[in-house]
């Protein structure tokens, strides 16, 4: 009978975790890592100020696990959708879609949390840069690796390298989020997806 209650603090330390990292996520996107603070994240996420300490021993450990949770966003919102397409074409033409839809969503006030993050920290070297740039490189990969597989395939032109074709894509995607994010208007976000489409005719 006294398990629950021993596992209870646990549980409940780690879904205060959660909210707090959510809430800095989403600031992040607005006034940046370096902007976070314990207070504005306090004013953001309702809690302490002494309670948010209790989380966190640093500042850089907080960007951190910032940027580990919004990894996790961007997997649920972006690439977990599209895992189950086998189509490489597909599934490209489908990345792009859920990218668009994710920035359109607002499921960060900011845009893109990646995008917004990384042009803030590109030239200021340490950890925090480090895992931003290793995520970044990430879905750069991706989409070069599908880039690839379709060239296989015979969907895609093979007289490009499949690396300047991902570029050019993500080039694309990173625009449309940057002026739908200036303007708030969808327009942009269409114009990504119409670039995309008309760089992966064959």
């Amino acid at each position: 009978m006294e398990l629950p209650a021993q596992r209870r603090p646990r549980a409940d330390g780690e879904r205060s975790r959660r909210t707090i990292l959510r809430a800095a996520a989403d600031l992040a996107t607005i006034d940046g890592l370096e902007g976070l603070s314990i207070g504005n994240l306090a004013a953001h996420s309702g809690m302490s100020k002494s309670g948010l300490y209790a989380h966190f021993g640093s500042k850089e450990e907080l960007q951190l696990a910032t940027i580990e949770t919004a990894w996790e966003i961007f997997e649920a919102e972006v690439i977990e959708p599209t895992a189950g397409i086998l189509d490489p074409l597909a599934r490209l033409r489908a990345l792009a879609d859920r990218f668009l839809s994710y920035v359109e969503r607002r499921v960060f006030p900011g845009g893109c949390f990646f995008a917004s993050t990384t042009a803030e920290l590109d030239t200021h070297p340490g950890p925090v840069r480090d895992k931003l740039a290793s995520l970044f490189e990430r879905w750069r990969t991706q989409l070069e690796l599908l880039v690839r597989e379709a060239q296989t395939a015979g969907s895609v032109g093979a007289d490009d390298d499949p690396a300047d074709i991902a570029f050019e894509l993500h080039a694309y995607l990173l625009m449309g989020n940057l002026r739908f994010v200036l303007d708030n208007e969808r327009a942009h976000l269409e114009r990504a997806r119409a670039a995309v489409e008309r760089r992966l005719a064959p």
